[in-house]
């Protein structure tokens, strides 16, 4: 269960992190560098190992009790983007030479990474691309509304794809655990009590 919660948590945290670039031109800083570092670390020992350590998925625990316990904390339009990203995740996947051609991608950027780090903007924008010419051709398609200034920006554009790459990444390790549709109904409870722990 702890797996599931902590991918689930990279998905909320990206999806989240892909609004704020919408409605206000960027992010914050951490969120954003540890989600973008999980789309490099491909063949990490653990969840937590992808995410760098459960500190840096407090964000996306924390929205992960709100979206479960209801109340004024929760947001239908976050939890419509994450079942998109999830129904997504499944046609790119049964796709083997479009999962090929992201990978070959994600090992070309990776030097780029290796010199620059994560969140440099020539990073983020090969990624951005990377995204564009490969999940962006599959349905559905993951529709960000904000603020139509910056949505017109071509370099907001290309992080927010990059960071819908990183929702793909966590939505690719929630299935790799065991996560299903069945969780979301079944599970509920369980997986807001382990947030709640981990968090603790």
């Amino acid at each position: 269960m702890k797996d599931r919660v902590l991918a689930l948590a990279g998905l909320l945290q990206s999806l989240k992190i892909v609004r704020q670039i919408a409605n206000n031109g960027e992010a914050e800083s951490r969120p954003l560098e540890a989600v973008i570092e999980s789309v490099f670390r491909i063949d990490a020992d653990s969840t937590e190992a992808v995410y760098g350590g459960t500190a840096n998925l407090w964000p996306g625990l924390r929205l992960l009790v709100e979206q479960i316990d209801g109340g004024s904390g929760r947001d239908p339009a976050l939890t419509r983007m994450a079942a998109t990203v999830l129904h997504l995740e499944r046609r790119v996947s049964r796709n083997r030479a479009l999962m090929a051609a992201i990978g070959r991608g994600i090992d070309d950027i990776a030097r780029q990474r290796s010199h620059w780090g994560p969140t440099h903007p020539t990073v983020l924008s090969r990624l951005g691309e990377l995204y564009a010419s490969t999940i962006s051709q599959v349905r559905p398609r993951v529709l960000v509304q904000g603020n139509p200034t910056y949505l017109g920006e071509p370099t907001v554009v290309a992080e927010i794809r990059a960071v819908l790459l990183a929702a793909v990444r966590a939505a690719v390790l929630w299935r790799q655990v065991g996560g299903s549709y069945w969780d979301l109904f079944l599970r509920r409870r369980a997986m807001a009590e382990t947030a709640r722990s981990l968090l603790r």
